[in-house]
């Protein structure tokens, strides 16, 4: 039965996760085993904004941003909302209002896998948003979903109080228990890379930085000139 709302549950260490925000999406992806990237589907509506935080998870009934309305009361300083509709649906559940009121709580942006809509004020307030769609098309109000229970977003389950890290690429989720462990494989994969570019800069190339050759030797790689190419295409 919808109308679930489950008050203040645990969450990651805030040094944690504003330390994750520092690697952002793709190294914290590939940090914890290529776990955690929500869809492909899931965008932002403005360019440079790197936020990580808590979830707040929410979901909400198709065409009805009741329960989002619910949740803001449950929000505080770090927290990211993240919304779900338990049917597909891409009307404009948020725009400015209620990010101007997340805002004013201290939360550091909104995932959705649904439509927002006025998007030029939510860029010019600053509050940094990632969803499915763009859609002028408003909601109606009167129906419950539940906030602060574990909910499926774009093909992963999101449990309130995972670490979200979202930018550019994209949403990854860290699970609670898991933050600090990613965190340090975040740390070192950083550091491996750091190596890694400096001989790029020497000139090196990915075939010997990353030790490649053995294995297309073992895949059965095979060089050849040009002309005993034309040779063997003639025969």
């Amino acid at each position: 039965m919808a109308g679930l709302v489950v008050t203040n549950p645990p969450r990651a260490e805030r040094a944690v996760v504003d330390a994750l925000a520092g690697y952002g999406v793709a190294t914290v992806h590939e940090a914890q085993g290529r776990e955690g990237l929500l869809g492909s589907h899931i965008n932002p509506v403005q360019t440079g904004a790197r936020i990580a935080g808590n979830a707040v998870t929410v979901t909400v009934t198709p065409g009805d941003n009741t329960t989002i309305g619910v949740a803001v009361e449950q929000c505080g300083d770090g927290d990211v909302l993240v919304v779900a509709p338990t049917a597909p649906c891409d009307m404009g559940y948020f725009g400015d209002l209620l990010a101007t009121s997340l805002k004013a709580r201290g939360v550091r942006g909104l995932v959705i896998e649904a439509g927002v809509r006025d998007v030029a004020d939510l860029q010019e307030i600053g509050f940094p948003v990632w969803s499915k769609a763009v859609s002028a098309e408003g909601t109606g109000k009167g129906s419950l979903g539940d906030v602060n229970v574990p909910i499926s977003i774009a093909g992963r389950i999101v449990h309130p109080g995972d670490v979200v890290v979202a930018d550019d690429d994209g949403v990854v989720v860290v699970p609670r228990r898991q933050a600090a462990r990613v965190l340090a494989a975040s740390k070192a994969r950083e550091e491996k890379e750091a190596k890694a570019r400096s001989r790029y800069q020497a000139g090196e190339i990915a075939l010997d930085v990353n030790d490649m050759r053995p294995l297309l030797e073992k895949a059965g790689i095979r060089y050849i000139s040009f002309e005993d190419w034309t040779q063997e295409a003639r025969k």
